[in-house]
C-alpha cells in the first residue's frame, strides 16, 4: 500500500530552548520512503540523526515563530497478525536491546500487575494468545475516550479509569505485556483512516525473533500505519520535546492512500 503523509507543525517560543522533534518516517523493511520533504523555520535551528533503532530525529533549538512541514510519499508492505502460536522468548534467549523492554517506565509500572495478569491471563498459552487475550481484554474493558487522561496519566491510572486515549490504551498494553514477561515497547505513528487525524501511539510485542506491531485501540489498519518512532513510552516517542516553554499554534496531521 502506497501512503501519503504529512504534518504541519507551528509554535510560538520566546526564549531560544533546546528541543527534539520526531516526525520523521522511520526507514524499516516493512515500509519503504519512497520521498520525503522537510521544511523548517528560521526559528527552528535542527538538524537530522538518526537513533540505533532507525529512528530520525530533529535536534536543536526552536526559538520565535516556529514551522515545522514533513512530507513522506512511503511503500507500507502488508502487515501478518500475530500467529497466535508465536513463541514468548525466555529471558536469557532474548538479544540484549530488547531486555529494556521487560522493565517498568516511567508511563508502564508493570511491576504492580504481577497479581493481576496471573490471574487473568493463562500463563501456559504460547506468547501470541496470551497477547491476543491482553488485547481483547483491553478492547472490552477500556472505553475510548477523550478528557479523561492527560500527559502525566499512567497505564495504572487508565486502569482504575477504564478510559483514555491512544497513548493510555498502548501504555495499558505494554504494562500487561512486560507484566507477563513477554517484551513490549511504544510506537509513535501515522495512521490511515485514523478519525480524527493526528499522530498515533500503538505497540510493539517481541515474539518468536521478531517484533509484531499492533494497534490496542483497533482505530487504524495495520497496513496503514506508519512507524516515526519506538521507545520505552509516550516519553520517547513525542513529536517534540523542549527544555523549556514553547506555545502550541497549529497542528495538523493526514495521512491519504495513493491509487490503488
Amino acid at each position: 500500500m502506497r501512503l501519503f503523509a504529512q504534518c504541519n507543525l507551528a509554535y510560538a517560543v520566546d526564549t531560544a530552548v533546546e528541543a527534539i522533534a520526531k516526525v520523521h518516517v522511520l526507514d524499516a523493511p516493512d515500509q519503504r520512503i519512497v520521498a520525503e520533504t522537510l521544511t523548517l523555520s528560521d526559528g527552528a535551528r535542527l538538524a537530522t540523526v538518526a537513533a540505533a533503532d532507525g529512528t530520525r530525529l530533529l535536534r536543536g533549538e526552536i526559538e520565535g515563530a516556529v514551522d515545522l512541514a514533513y512530507t513522506a510519499l512511503v511503500d507500507v508492505a502488508p502487515r501478518a497478525p500475530i500467529p497466535a502460536d508465536a513463541r514468548q522468548h525466555r529471558w536469557d534467549e532474548l538479544s540484549p536491546d530488547t531486555l529494556e523492554y521487560l522493565l517498568p517506565s516511567r508511563f508502564c509500572p508493570s511491576d504492580t500487575f504481577g497479581r493481576f495478569v496471573a490471574r487473568e491471563f493463562d500463563a501456559d498459552a504460547p506468547g501470541g494468545a496470551r497477547v491476543a487475550a491482553i488485547l481483547d481484554w483491553i478492547h472490552a474493558s477500556i472505553d475510548y475516550l477523550h478528557g479523561v487522561s492527560n500527559a502525566e496519566t499512567t497505564a495504572e491510572r487508565t486502569f482504575v479509569d477504564r478510559a483514555g486515549v491512544c497513548r493510555d490504551f498502548t501504555h495499558l498494553g505494554i504494562t500487561l505485556c512486560r507484566a507477563a514477561g513477554i517484551p513490549a515497547r511504544a510506537v509513535g505513528a501515522y495512521a490511515w483512516r485514523l478519525e480524527p487525524a493526528d499522530f498515533h501511539a500503538v505497540m510493539e510485542v517481541y515474539l518468536g525473533g521478531q517484533w509484531w506491531l499492533a494497534d490496542p485501540t483497533r482505530l487504524a489498519p495495520g497496513d496503514g500505519l506508519i512507524r516515526i518512532a519506538t521507545g520505552r513510552d509516550a516519553a520517547d516517542i513525542a513529536f517534540l520535546t523542549t527544555g523549556g516553554g514553547a506555545r502550541a499554534i497549529a497542528m495538523t496531521v493526514s495521512v491519504a492512500k495513493i491509487g490503488d
